[in-house]
């Protein structure tokens, strides 16, 4: 499907002051020549293109660089189907597996440095039941990395008397495909046990806790599980149901809406100016607007290595540096450099070398579940690690 005008709602690129841009209470960045900029505007063709080769029905697009946002654009359409809606700015996003970093790896971080939990603690010395069929010795840490051995996800069964307690016992009751250590293997699994943990520890739903503890101090406003039903509009929907309805305010991943929507491995909505703040925060090593959230112990152990060594998978706790999965990095941002990927269409790439960060946000499986944004992160961070790591 051809989409007829590509609705460009708002572009950047002068140095910002006004509050909502300016990231990080610092000073504006140096003033760049018009060339640095024009660099950048090659953004516009590489969007563009996976909109008119229907890889994805629009985009949000933001760059934050030396606690600045100098780029910053809605491309396309949130909505094709029933009806057109043009992407906005404010377009709020399903953001998949971006959960597992976004909530629930600091989460864990925050108990970690509030004494609450030991990440080379057996994850089976508060969770029993998962200490079976060789689980007993998967470590927090383990499960962070991707390293545990647990297997990727399963299948929901389709059985009506299925319910949340039979779900975390096949959890508890699965069989491990490697040893613990062993074998990188993305695990939805994984961050679904850890979301169980942090409930159980703080005695908070994992929505009030994340909501209090980050995205609270962070002013991150338009962030969390379970968006407000009045604010469905300026979301953007993803695929169409068996029903003819579209999935639109409710999380797209089958078992984080089987457990209501709340889940640690994905269910997560916020904007691209959200996004900014989360990622400007790690930059400054746990801190924006005068407030610590993390401390920089916290946020070091996440954004470096901590897979074993001699394993070709280099992950941090959460977050990927150099995997299977990182190819959206380009070939131009530093070896510190490291982000995620969701399932849906969104990505973030952070590089605290240059003190640069990518956010690409599509519901690139609207209408059908067919659309591709792999070849578009590549793209789009190479033209920015260039632009940017030149200067």
């Amino acid at each position: 499907m051809s989409i007829p005008g590509l609705f460009p709602l708002l572009i950047i690129f002068t140095q910002l002051t006004f509050s909502t841009i300016l990231l990080a209470g610092q000073s504006p960045a140096i003033e760049k020549p018009s060339s640095f900029y024009s660099k950048l505007a090659d953004i516009d063709k590489v969007v563009d293109r996976a909109i008119r080769q229907d890889e994805i029905p629009g985009a949000v697009v933001l760059i934050g660089y030396n606690g600045t946002t100098i780029f910053e654009k809605a491309y396309g359409n949130r909505s094709l189907q029933p009806e057109i809606e043009p992407m906005t700015i404010d377009t709020k996003f399903d953001l998949a597996s971006l959960t597992k970093v976004v909530a629930t790896t600091p989460a864990i971080m925050l108990l970690e440095q509030n004494g609450k939990l030991q990440l080379k603690d057996p994850v089976a010395k508060y969770l029993p039941e998962f200490g079976q069929f060789g689980k007993q010795d998967v470590t927090y840490h383990q499960i962070l990395t991707h390293y545990s051995g647990l297997p990727p996800f399963f299948q929901l069964p389709k059985n009506e008397s299925f319910t949340k307690n039979k779900l975390f016992n096949k959890i508890y009751n699965i069989t491990l495909l490697s040893k613990p250590g062993e074998e990188f293997i993305y695990s939805d699994l994984g961050f679904i046990l850890l979301g169980k943990v942090i409930e159980k520890k703080t005695g908070q739903a994992f929505e009030h806790f994340i909501k209090m503890h980050l995205f609270s101090p962070l002013k991150m406003s338009n962030t969390g599980f379970l968006p407000c039903p009045k604010n469905y509009r300026l979301i953007a929907p993803t695929e169409r149901l068996a029903t003819g309805m579209f999935i639109r305010g409710k999380v797209h991943d089958p078992i984080a809406a089987f457990l209501g929507g709340v889940a640690g491995h994905a269910g997560i909505f916020s904007t691209a100016r959200d996004l900014a703040r989360f990622c400007q925060m790690l930059l400054n090593e746990g801190f924006l607007d005068g407030k610590r959230v993390l401390n920089v112990e916290s946020v070091k152990k996440m954004i470096s290595r901590q897979s074993p060594l001699g394993k070709k998978d280099i992950r941090g706790l959460g977050w990927d540096i150099q995997s299977s999965y990182s190819s959206l990095k380009g070939s131009h941002f530093s070896p510190d450099s490291y982000g995620h990927t969701g399932f849906t269409g969104t990505s973030l790439w952070i590089d605290p070398k240059i003190q640069t960060f990518v956010i690409l946000l599509t519901n690139r499986v609207h209408p059908n579940g067919k659309g591709r944004v792999k070849n578009l992160r590549k793209r789009l961070a190479n033209i920015v690690g260039q632009t940017l790591s030149s200067e």
